[in-house]
């Protein structure tokens, strides 16, 4: 498939856009007018520009408000399209994009508008040049892709085609299913935007909530099956109007959008394999597919000081499994959970989660698929003896390993001085989730990452009211929930977030002996005021006794139709945060309605220091 992506979808100067398409691997660009007026480089600059970056010039636009018009009006317009087909030429640009007319159309009748847009091509032919009509989803008259189609027919001029936009197509619930009726030689272009499904006027919705495929709520992989069905050969292009992506890192930006287009493909030739098509002219691109992660491997901690992350682990009953044989890092463990300490490279760092392991059935197949969605390795040198492990960093900076479930690389770690005094209380299993706090920036493109890389399927967003506003929370994990991340919306600038706490779960079979022992190793948990144990005996109706014990050791409670759910936080070191659960039955979630306070205890500590 050629990938293609307009110019308005990025911010900063024409040619910087042009630069970061090519560095995220694009094979072309539309060249979105506004760039092009601003711009202080010349038409033929920006050619030149684009053939030497390996790039296409594959569309010009937008021209509007030239269908439905007065004689007095269609005339100005040919003499508009004249130049702005001159300026094409100039730039190496064979398709323009026109829009249906919103401002100045005055005669509804599909007759006049393929007259006039039939006059409109024997210019664009004298300048040996295209024109791609689009239904604009506002379009005054014309806002229906199967109207435009009829209207293209009837203008029946080698230079009059559409353009098919997902945005426009799906937003007014328009089914996709009529393009397979289009003739693909009259389909000249293809432009895919998702979006979150808003009440919305659809202008405001275009205007500014459009985001990349997979990032919002439309199924694309069925809108760009119909298109692969119809036999479209052309770009398939990214138009995405957002008020985030046009403020952020250019080169970031785009290569969240190939990385977008890479993922949609794959699941197009899936859903299509399904529908038993075996083959068709636009080929998709495949990349390694690879099973679901069984769990979680590790999760590393990094500070300059990490004798407060010790602490917390030894209190917490983990076992000091010794020192890395050349890093100065750490290795403890209960079960199969287990937390790498390091101060490697952390200078000036508060503690905070550094990296992730998952256990994968194919660590290099997985490593490959991530690279193949736009992931940056991680470089790792190893000495000898040392296990190779696969990585490569998530777009806030957490380092992702893949391993092969036989945990080889913890041989690396001996006992160089006498282990704390084993805990009488090993109950904890495994670790349950992690919660990360992403920039509200990056939000879209962080659970999009996971999703493709690791194939983790995102679940229903939510808000949790807390001291500084809502958090959002939305969590991405496998079906049998061994592996479950939970990404949060920091309320902070960018710059910022990394000291917006995040913390590791710990699943274990017995909460209330956990919460005992760590008490007695001098475990600070975090405090809950009395008012909550008043609210949960009012809802739940809880025996006296457990009630009471909840209360004693700071502990949250939660049920539903499902089972119970059984939990505790620490104090936060840092940036960063432990918490203990327990599911019982068939409980499933996170304790969300107790979110609120542990926002409201960590707020109130954070104003006290």
């Amino acid at each position: 498939m050629k990938t293609s992506i307009a110019t308005v979808c990025l911010s900063g100067t024409l040619e910087d856009k042009l630069r970061a398409c090519a560095f995220a691997g694009f094979d072309g660009v539309e060249i979105f007018e506004p760039d092009l007026v601003v711009s202080p480089s010349s038409p033929e600059d920006i050619r030149s520009l684009a053939a030497d970056l390996g790039l296409t010039l594959d569309l010009y636009q937008p021209f509007r408000d030239f269908d439905g018009v007065s004689e007095p009006l269609l005339a100005a317009n040919l003499r508009r399209a004249a130049s702005k087909f001159t300026i094409m030429n100039r730039l190496g640009i064979d398709t323009m994009l026109l829009c249906s007319n919103v401002g100045t159309a005055t005669i509804d009748n599909d007759e006049v508008s393929a007259s006039q847009l039939q006059l409109l091509g024997a210019v664009a032919a004298d300048h040996g040049v295209r024109v791609a009509y689009e239904a604009l989803a506002w379009g005054k008259y014309v806002n229906d892709f199967e109207r435009a189609q009829r209207i293209v027919d009837l203008a029946d001029h080698a230079a009059i085609g559409t353009c098919l936009d997902s945005f426009h197509i799906l937003s007014r619930a328009w089914s996709p299913a009529a393009i397979e009726t289009i003739a693909a030689e009259k389909i000249f272009f293809v432009q895919l935007a998702d979006a979150p499904l808003l009440s919305l006027d659809v202008l405001s919705w275009s205007r500014h909530h459009r985001v990349f495929p997979g990032e919002g709520d439309f199924d694309l992989p069925a809108f760009l099956a119909h298109v692969v069905r119809s036999g479209y050969r052309g770009p398939v292009s990214l138009e995405v109007f957002n008020d985030v992506f046009r403020q952020g890192d250019e080169r970031r930006t785009a290569v969240d959008a190939m990385r977008s287009l890479i993922w949609l493909e794959e699941r197009t030739s899936l859903l299509l394999a399904e529908q038993g098509v075996e083959s068709y002219p636009m080929q998709l691109t495949t990349i390694p597919r690879v099973d679901d992660p069984t769990g979680f491997d590790f999760a590393e901690v990094k500070a300059e000081n990490t004798r407060a992350v010790e602490n917390l682990a030894f209190q917490l009953g983990f076992s000091f499994d010794g020192h890395h044989r050349t890093k100065p890092v750490q290795l403890w463990s209960q079960g199969e959970a287990r937390i790498i300490i390091s101060e490697q490279q952390a200078r000036h760092l508060q503690p905070g989660i550094a990296a992730l392991g998952f256990t994968v059935t194919d660590a290099v197949a997985a490593a490959a698929r991530a690279l193949a969605l736009k992931a940056t390795a991680v470089p790792r040198p190893n000495q000898a003896g040392e296990e190779v492990l696969q990585g490569f960093y998530a777009p806030d900076g957490t380092e992702v390993f893949l391993v092969d479930g036989s945990a080889a690389w913890t041989q690396e770690f001996t006992v160089a001085r006498e282990k704390p005094t084993a805990p009488t209380v090993q109950t904890i299993t495994h670790i349950d989730h992690v919660n990360l706090a992403q920039a509200w920036q990056h939000f879209d493109e962080a659970v999009l990452f996971y999703e493709s890389t690791l194939s983790l399927a995102a679940q229903a967003s939510m808000d949790v009211p807390g001291p500084s506003g809502l958090v959002r929370s939305q969590v991405v994990r496998t079906e049998d929930g061994r592996v479950r991340l939970a990404l949060n919306i920091a309320p902070l600038a960018e710059e910022q977030a990394a000291a917006y706490p995040q913390h590791i779960a710990f699943a274990c079979t017995d909460l209330v002996a956990v919460a005992r022992q760590a008490r007695q190793r001098g475990l600070n948990s975090m405090p809950v005021p009395p008012n909550y144990y008043e609210d949960i005996d009012a809802r739940f109706e809880l025996d006296p006794e457990f009630l009471a014990t909840l209360q004693e050791l700071d502990l949250l409670f939660d049920r539903d139709d499902r089972g119970h759910f059984l939990h505790f936080y620490t104090e936060t070191v840092g940036s960063l945060f432990f918490e203990v659960v327990q599911r019982l039955g068939d409980y499933d979630g996170y304790g969300a309605p107790n979110a609120p306070v542990r926002l409201a205890a960590q707020h109130l500590r954070g104003t006290r220091h």
